[in-house]
């Protein structure tokens, strides 16, 4: 993940711009392509990461683990690792994670109202 100054123009737009708006906040949360993906497949609950692999099989192991990384940091997933060999880590919504389902459950109905077609 590029890192953004924190003097940067672009970081302070950013920043003035989540403080008056309410979607941008949001949008800086799960904002893209794939992040709304990734918690829209843990909805149905705790999830391996090769199993999100094969449930998203486009996205690039690089794009994933930023983004469940990102994801951990704004406090919406959480990643549990045990330690044993080989090494067993999953993934599933945390408290402010599930409050999103609202939000994904919208999206949902609204992709199916646009004639959206599952193959």
């Amino acid at each position: 993940m590029t890192a953004i100054k924190e003097n940067s123009t672009l970081n302070a737009n950013r920043k003035s711009n989540q403080a008056s708006c309410p979607v941008s906040f949001v949008m800086n949360k799960i904002g893209g392509h794939w992040k709304p993906i990734i918690l829209y497949h843990l909805l149905s609950g705790t999830k391996r990461y090769n199993e999100l692999k094969k449930l998203i099989p486009a996205i690039t192991e690089k794009m994933l683990i930023q983004h469940l990384k990102q994801m951990q940091q704004d406090n919406l997933v959480i990643r549990e690792a045990q330690n044993v060999v080989p090494p067993f880590v999953t993934y599933r919504l945390s408290k402010e994670g599930e409050q999103l389902r609202p939000v994904l459950d919208a999206m949902v109905v609204w992709a199916f109202a646009q004639d959206f077609k599952m193959d």
